[in-house]
């Protein structure tokens, strides 16, 4: 017999789910973290970077440049341009993602709409085959399609989450979804590992500019290959809206959006919390983002060297996220992503005295952030599912996605800007601090219980 878990109450949608339903709910995680460990954490940055420093005028492999590249006729140095990108995806994401998070609440197929905003970021991942010489507007257009189109399907993904369980059952259903997909993620940063080990030529820099590019490649099949099986196991919960149907579900969509922006104003304290995320997640995601970018710029550290220490985050933070989840458990989601913002400004704090060429304390490093980066992120989801109203899961998850998942923007532009003004990507570390303290204190400030009643929902008995 399937296994169930715990009906769920006030405020959910659904009685319950299946064991087979969850788990292709957690393979979505394991489909996507491909894009999210291979694309942005680890290739993306340096191949990127390396383009557009070939179309600014710089030799392959040369230590530094002085060229400048123009976009639209901007003056962009090579080191800003990818994190400004990042910064643009987020601005086109604002008038996006919560437009498909209320189609997706209107919609009787949200399977489909997860499948087509999967399988269009897939396809433009794997066309980054066609990023050859110079062509970094391509490139950059491909990301911009691709990390948007990614943030459309986690947003329908997540609109799942509160029909999956009861609310005290979220946090470790959420929790064991970012650790499979950890796993997953994980794996194919591992065969792309020994790719790099195996193919790789010293002194050949064209070689690993190739073998960024197959990996990133790589990374889209693997994105579209695993997306077949959420799409085949998860089931279909339409909001009573979605039942009652009668008009254009696009159309009817962005009314439904204008009337929720209007309304939830009712929901200050839900607001508030969204704040807070909005805030530490931003600085959450740059570290993600940027990591790779910082390690071969400022530290000057091989590629290899970059991948071993991203697959043992991978893996520590499937570990991490559960240990956290556990722990959430016992003292509850809420002071255990205090606990590990806390933890977060620690990290910080030691990247910024990390010696140049040194791999080992890099490693170090990124051991401590795997342990406290799957739960951080994992617990926030599951802390939000208890602030959304009955029925608006996707469009409120909308909200939530702007800054999720590397869509930060506040972030990236900080970085970017204090690299273009002091040529120091230390400097610019040091700007997100602020990021980890005043979410610290945002989030410290929300009622928890207070908040999830005044949603309409019954909290969990721990928080």
């Amino acid at each position: 017999m399937a296994e169930t878990v715990a009906p769920t109450v006030a405020g959910s949608a659904s009685p319950g789910s299946t064991r087979r339903e969850r788990t292709g709910w957690y393979f979505y995680d394991w489909a996507n973290s491909a894009f999210q460990t291979t694309v942005i954490t680890v290739f993306l940055g340096p191949f990127l970077t390396t383009v557009t420093k070939l179309a600014a005028g710089c030799e392959l492999g040369a230590d530094s440049c002085d060229g400048y590249v123009h976009p639209l006729g901007i003056r962009v140095s090579p080191g800003s341009y990818y994190p400004y990108l990042v910064s643009l995806s987020v601005l086109l994401t604002v008038f996006v993602l919560p437009v498909i998070g209320a189609v997706a609440d209107r919609s009787l197929h949200k399977k489909r709409l997860l499948g087509a905003a999967a399988f269009t970021g897939a396809g433009a991942t794997i066309a980054f085959a066609f990023v050859t010489g110079e062509r970094y507007l391509l490139g950059g257009a491909l990301f911009l399609i691709a990390n948007i189109a990614f943030g459309a399907a986690v947003v329908v993904y997540n609109s799942f989450l509160p029909q999956l369980g009861g609310p005290d059952d979220r946090d470790s259903i959420s929790s064991r979804g970012w650790a499979i997909g950890y796993l997953g993620g994980g794996l194919l940063l591992a065969l792309n590992l020994v790719a790099v080990s195996m193919l790789g030529e010293d002194g050949n820099p064209q070689r690993t500019l190739d073998l960024a590019r197959w990996s990133i490649v790589s990374a889209g099949v693997w994105w579209a290959a695993f997306t077949l099986l959420p799409l085949r196991w998860l089931r279909e919960h339409p909001t009573a809206e979605a039942l009652r149907g009668g008009g254009n579900v696009l159309t009817d969509g962005f009314r439904q959006l204008g009337r929720t922006l209007r309304e939830i104003r009712a929901y200050p304290l839900t607001l508030f919390f969204l704040l807070a995320f909005l805030v530490f997640n931003d600085g959450i995601q740059t570290v993600i983002t940027l990591a790779s970018q910082y390690g071969t710029e400022e530290l000057g550290l091989e590629q290899s060297t970059l991948i071993v220490t991203i697959l043992l985050v991978q893996f520590l933070a499937f570990g991490g996220a559960l240990a956290l989840g556990a722990l959430a458990r016992r003292i509850g989601a809420w002071k255990t992503v205090l606990l590990s913002l806390v933890l977060w400004t620690g990290v910080i704090v030691a990247a910024f005295r990390l010696p140049a060429k040194a791999p080992v304390p890099f490693m170090i490093l990124g051991a401590c952030i795997g342990l406290v980066l799957g739960g951080s992120q994992a617990l926030s989801r599951s802390l939000f599912s208890q602030l959304i109203p009955a029925g608006k899961e996707g469009e409120y998850y909308g909200f939530y996605e702007i800054s999720d998942k590397g869509t930060s923007w506040l972030g990236p532009l900080a970085f970017g800007l204090v690299f273009q003004l002091t040529a120091s990507y230390r400097v610019g570390l040091v700007s997100l601090l602020i990021f980890f303290v005043v979410g610290f204190a945002l989030l410290a400030a929300v009622p928890m219980r207070r908040a999830i009643v005044a949603a309409g929902n019954t909290p969990p008995r721990v928080l």
